[in-house]
Parts: C-alpha cells; structure tokens; sequence
C-alpha cells in the first residue's frame, strides 16, 4: 500500500506564520550579487526581469535546448510517446526543486534557470552515449567528456550567452549520479575558480565528482535531479515491459514514482527549512541509496538495454568521430560538421567575439557529437557510411 508522508504539524505552523510576518532566516541567493562575465547593460535586471529571469530566457532560447526533447533519458530504441525524454526530465528537475525551494524561501528564479540548463550539453543516448564520447576523447587527447562540464560550455562558450556565474556554476556541480546526505554550499570566488575547476575535470574525470554547488539554490537542483529519475526510470521500465510492477521493493520512500517524490521532498524540507544546508535523515538517505542501487542492477546494467548500445552505438560513435576530424582536418567545407555545425554557429544572430571553428579538430567532433539528438545521429551515420554495417532496430508500438 502506498505511504505518502506529510510535513509535522509543528514545521507546518511555522513555515506559514514565518512566511506571513517575513521572519524567516532567508538563505536565498541574493539578486544583486549575480555577476556576468562580460558586464553589459542589456543583461542588467530590472523590476520586471530579474537576473535568472533573464538567464532563463537565454536557456529556453538556446538552439541547444529544443534538441532535449529528442535525447535519451534511459530507454533509447522504444518509439514510445509516453516514455521520458531529457526534455522532460529537466522539467521535473525544475518542478521539484521549485517546490522546495519554495517551501525554505529560496531564489526560485536561480532553481530553475539551473534545472532547465542542467544537461544542455547532454549526448545523444544518455548516459552510455557520454562514456563512447569520453572514452573517444580520452584516448585522442588524454582530456575527459563530462556532460555537466560541457553544459557550461555549450551556455558560456558554445554560444556566448553570458550567463550568471551562479546558474552556470549550479549547472556544472549538479551530478545527480553523486547523492549525499548533506548537501552545503561552498563559497565560489569568480570566474576565474570556476574555469580553473572546470579545466581540472577535463584533466582529470574524478575531479567532477568534487564540484559542490555555491549556492543552495544549486544544491537543490542537485538533490532534485536524483528525486527526478529514480523513480521515473522504474516507471519507463514498467511501460516498456523491462520489469513487472512490484520488482522493486518498498524502502522508507516508497517503491513508486509519486511515492519517492512526495516522500523525499517532504524529509528534505523537515531537515532544512531555516538551515544553511540541504539535508535527508538517516533513514531517507538509506533508502535513497538503496533505490539507486536496486535501479542500477535492474535497469541501467540491464544486458538488454546495453547489447544494442554496445554493439551498435559505440562503434557508430567511434566511425563518425573518426569521420568528423578527417573532415575538418582536410577542410571539407561539404561535409555536415561545416554545413550543420560550423556555418551554424557561426551565424551573425549568435554575435561572437571571434568565429568558431579554431578549436582542434577532437573539440570541435566532440562538440558536434554531443549536441546531436539520437535521430541526427543515426542520420548522419546512414549519411556518411550508406554502406554501413551497423543498423538501430527499434522496438515499436506493435513490436
């Protein structure tokens, strides 16, 4: 039977009577300490348009972003309408950590231009896609692909956007593949430590796992994108037959969806309302971790899912990242990675201080591959190889 916790009667009280006099202890990031890296007044808030108003707008009108909703979240070869893109995951992120960033009265506004810009940088078929990207990368230039990392690239470099320190930087330390008990925010000098600490997860991949969000804002969204998909990706997996209903067992949040979600925001509320931390109780964060697990052995190393990833998609990624570099080192101005990729961005509207496309030849690829939705890859590579041994078979509505 279903178990949905509530909030204590006692914290209940006090939220509503500190919210109706304003009394509460207010940890919210404050408006007036956002800083851009290029100071420019168009980009200043007004009454109407606040700083991560404006950083959200830029996000939602990011060429990038439309592309989410053709992205892998777990389940890549299912046509499937009802099954969870990146599209929307990032909308659940946003929902949830709205919810409670509301409840302890932080910078809504913050959470979710974070949330939304989260996995911008994502590869075509989640999370298998990003491990044959990175280990491509590596293995040419001895540098690590991260998607979190790349999210910042794709908002700060890849268009020039100038986005809020503050919402870059949540979106770089968001690693919802890290969960701890207690998440506490950790002063952030500029700029030029978030570039060097970037710069160290390209040198180093463990380095990513040592991002701590500067603003509890950011660590929100970071418990949040874990609340997203733990208990989504059991119900995609039940939608696709992948497990029967009850394979997964009932811990202290719950074994559904709607359960997990109620459940952990509800805790996370009880132990952080009117602290300078986000926090899970013991029990809460047991479960957690075991849920994570259970979902790990059962869905995300399920030998189903990854044969046609493995034997298919890896190798497809190794051709076209080969294919892609040749081209731009032999200047083929016909190829796509010009005519869809380069000349893109390269438009007049994107305003760049210097022209892309001076980068190497492995950035540029892996720019490229990473921006790509699962349909354009699987295009590109009938484009470029029609001869190719290698062919997607989709499980279908009628399959």
């Amino acid at each position: 039977m279903a178990k949905y916790e509530s909030i204590s009667k006692e914290l209940e009280e006090r939220i509503k009577e500190e919210k109706r006099t304003g009394a509460f202890v207010n940890y919210a990031f404050d408006e007036s300490r956002a800083v851009r890296r290029v100071p420019n007044p168009h980009d200043e808030a007004n009454v109407w348009r606040t700083a991560f108003v404006r950083d959200v707008d830029k996000i939602m009108n990011c060429p990038y972003y439309s592309r989410y909703s053709d992205k892998t979240q777990v389940f890549s070869f299912y046509r499937n309408d009802d099954l969870t893109r990146r599209a929307q995951h990032v909308q659940f992120v946003s929902r949830i950590a709205r919810t409670i960033g509301g409840a302890l009265n932080l910078n809504l506004d913050l959470i979710e231009a974070i949330a939304l810009g989260h996995d911008i940088g994502h590869t075509p078929f989640g999370h298998a896609g990003e491990r044959y990207l990175s280990a491509i990368y590596k293995e040419r230039t001895g540098r690590v692909f991260n998607h979190n990392v790349h999210s910042v690239r794709v908002l700060d470099k890849i268009f020039p956007l100038n986005i809020t320190l503050q919402t870059l930087d949540g979106i770089a330390a968001h690693n919802g593949e890290l969960e701890l008990s207690r998440y506490e925010p950790k002063p952030l000098a500029g700029f030029e430590e978030l570039d060097a600490a970037l710069e160290s997860c390209y040198l180093d991949g463990g380095n990513v796992k040592k991002l701590t969000p500067s603003t509890l804002e950011g660590c929100v969204v970071r418990i949040s994108d874990i609340i997203a998909y733990i208990g989504k990706d059991r119900q995609d997996a039940e939608r696709v037959r992948l497990v029967d209903g009850g394979a997964f067992a009932a811990g202290a949040i719950g074994a559904l969806n709607s359960e997990m979600i109620n459940n952990l925001t509800v805790n996370i509320i009880e132990n952080s309302y009117g602290k300078p931390y986000i926090a899970l109780d013991k029990e809460h964060f047991a479960a957690l971790e075991a849920a994570k697990r259970e979902d790990y052995e059962i869905i995300y190393r399920n030998a189903e899912l990854n044969r046609e990833l493995d034997e298919n998609v890896k190798p497809m990624t190794e051709a076209v990242y080969a294919r892609v570099v040749k081209d731009l080192r032999e200047g083929n101005s016909s190829s796509p990675v010009f005519r869809h990729h380069i000349n893109f961005l390269n438009r007049p509207y994107f305003k760049r201080a210097q022209p892309y496309g001076e980068e190497s030849p492995d950035d540029i690829a892996v720019d490229y591959i990473a921006s790509m939705t699962d349909d354009y890859f699987m295009d590109l590579y009938d484009y470029l190889f029609p001869s190719g041994k290698r062919k997607i078979k989709f499980r279908t509505y009628f399959g």
